[in-house]
């Protein structure tokens, strides 16, 4: 019987994808929850229920709703008025970027493309200029939201749209995300990924991968 012989060296990385929310930045859900839920007189468990679980914030991830549908419709679930103004007020104010992360991410785009892919819906492209133009001026146009393919993290389908947008085949490709179903969900696609978990974690895995130097 053949030994096996050594394992086919993987291809080049041609394209990294970052997730958004809690790796380049850290995102306060119950925060943004609560300042919503403030314009109501509701708490943050109470809008968790009426614009979460009821489905209004997947049906916009995935592009089902307009921005102003699923305006409209938080607007209805909370019983006030809730525009741009108010949505982009209470998103911001649950923001904070990673310096660390967004240095990292810098520091890989100066050899190998970059993109960026978030679950959120089209009311999040219209406004990553005002919410953060540091990314913008990291990522360019490579700023993806999932409303844009139909569908959401962790469904593999959207991983392989990413990397055949920008190119490059899915064993090309990298996905940095910090839920253990979405890294997953890039693996069944084919790419490399890893679990992001704080920024030396990814710096290691980055340099494993000789994308920054060591």
């Amino acid at each position: 019987m053949t030994p096996p012989g050594p394992a086919a060296p993987c291809p080049p990385v041609r394209l990294v994808i970052f997730d958004m929310d809690d790796v380049l930045l850290r995102y306060d859900v119950e925060a943004r929850r609560v300042a919503m839920g403030a314009l109501a007189g509701l708490s943050g468990d109470d809008v968790e229920r009426l614009v979460w679980t009821s489905g209004i914030e997947d049906d916009s991830d995935i592009g089902r709703l307009t921005p102003d549908a699923y305006l409209a419709a938080i607007a209805a679930a909370l019983g006030v008025p809730f525009g741009r103004d108010e949505w982009l007020r209470t998103r911001a104010g649950a923001m904070t970027l990673d310096p660390q992360a967004v240095a990292l991410a810098g520091m890989v785009r100066e050899s190998t493309r970059v993109a960026l892919l978030t679950n959120n819906g089209h009311i999040m492209k219209e406004h990553f200029d005002a919410l953060v133009p540091e990314l913008r001026t990291l990522f360019g146009p490579a700023m993806h939201v999932a409303a844009d393919f139909g569908t959401k993290k962790p469904d593999p389908s959207i991983y392989k749209s990413v990397a055949a947008l920008h190119g490059v085949e899915p064993a090309q490709a990298v996905m940095i995300d910090d839920k253990p179903a979405n890294v997953a969900g890039a693996v069944a696609a084919g790419l490399r990924a890893h679990h992001f978990q704080d920024a030396e974690g990814l710096a290691a895995f980055l340099r494993e991968l000789g994308l920054v130097a060591p």
